[in-house]
């Protein structure tokens, strides 16, 4: 789904970036006496997590396209105050770039699409780019950078370039920790179902597969069951919202008990069939919305991401383990183009933060 822009093979150990407060710290007020004991349970948690080899990544995308936000100072302190160790933004933001020195939060950083063509054109654009975002900050843990965000028609030629352009500038400036990618959504596949039957549609994606596994970089991949069900109403909904469902999809060994399962090791099969097997995806966005459209329910989006949290710390059939994702979105876009649902795929209200729904790791 196209978000800003005129719209998790983990390392052995990535940095936890779970909502402890913010999924339990901020509940109604009707729930308020079971406040301490909801936190408890989640520290209890937090700490076996820790105890682990491999801990999982979750991140909240964080979306600007809104006339009553937090400004960029207050958003940081939230992530901080409600333990959100990574963040997606979709443009540079010096705003938010300065807050988010030395706080330790892991960041993908988008270059913007509407800056695609530059960073591909001219080597020295992609200097540029990266001494003014990312040189520029450096108490800012930059993880990824995404060139571009979902990509499509003429503009995915140039995706390679750019890739390139700032895998060598990054590189130039001693920075080759931060890895390039681009985030890419699921019509890319010609394929998906069954996830055996995933591969790419088009030939530049077999170009960028290879050069994330040159580079060891991940490919980031959005992931929406809701969209997929909002397309095609047979699907069954708990399906969608890993839920008890009469579904169960059974493909080469391997059983499928929820969509985003299914459409993640879609990727992966597409992945291993241009020689990529090695890469890793991570999930870059994923979310549902609360209002808005069909299928589009504060329950349902309550129930969606709690089940996610729960779930990606499994992995998929085919990559058992730790997966990274970032949940889209830290709050409600009221200036989102496009459908209503678009405006409604966050967890807090701006300004006053408010939660839409609770959330929490207390299963």
């Amino acid at each position: 789904m196209a978000r800003q822009n005129a719209a998790s093979a983990l390392a052995a150990a990535l940095v936890l970036g779970v909502f402890a407060p913010i999924l339990t710290g901020k509940l109604p007020t009707s729930t308020t006496p079971l406040i301490t004991s909801v936190r408890l349970g989640v520290y209890d948690r937090l700490l076996a997590m820790l105890s682990c080899a491999e801990v999982q990544s979750i991140g909240v995308c964080n979306g600007m396209l809104g006339d009553n936000l937090p400004s960029p100072a207050d958003v940081v302190q939230f992530y901080q105050s409600e333990g959100i160790g990574a963040m997606r933004i979709y443009a540079p933001d010096p705003e938010t770039l300065r807050a988010l020195d030395g706080t330790g939060i892991d960041l993908i950083m988008d270059v913007g699409n509407g800056d695609l063509l530059a960073l591909a054109s001219d080597p020295a654009a992609a200097a540029g780019w990266v001494r003014d975002n990312v040189l520029a900050y450096p108490g800012v843990r930059v993880k990824y950078v995404a060139a571009g965000n979902e990509v499509d028609g003429d503009d995915t030629r140039n995706i390679l370039p750019a890739m390139k352009n700032l895998n060598d500038a990054l590189a130039a400036a001693g920075r080759g920790d931060v890895k390039v990618s681009t985030a890419v959504k699921m019509s890319v596949l010609a394929s998906s179902s069954p996830p055996s039957d995933g591969a790419f549609k088009d030939a530049y994606m077999t170009d960028v597969a290879q050069l994330l596994k040159a580079t060891g970089a991940p490919l980031l991949a959005n992931v929406y069951p809701y969209f997929a069900i909002k397309g095609d109403p047979n699907i069954d909904l708990s399906y969608a919202l890993f839920q008890q469902s009469t579904t169960t999809v059974s493909d080469n060994g391997l059983t499928y008990i929820n969509l985003f399962d299914a459409m993640v090791d879609a990727v992966y099969t597409a992945m291993e069939k241009v020689g990529a097997a090695g890469v890793p995806i991570v999930v870059s966005e994923s979310g549902w919305p609360s209002a808005g459209g069909v299928e589009a329910s504060v329950e349902n989006a309550q129930t969606y991401n709690q089940n996610l949290i729960n779930h990606v710390g499994n992995g998929t059939p085919k990559r058992p383990g730790p997966l990274e994702m970032y949940i889209f979105a830290m709050f409600n876009e009221n200036q989102k183009d496009g459908d209503e649902t678009e405006k409604n795929f966050g967890l807090f209200n701006g300004p006053d933060k408010s939660p839409v729904y609770p959330l929490s790791f207390n299963n």
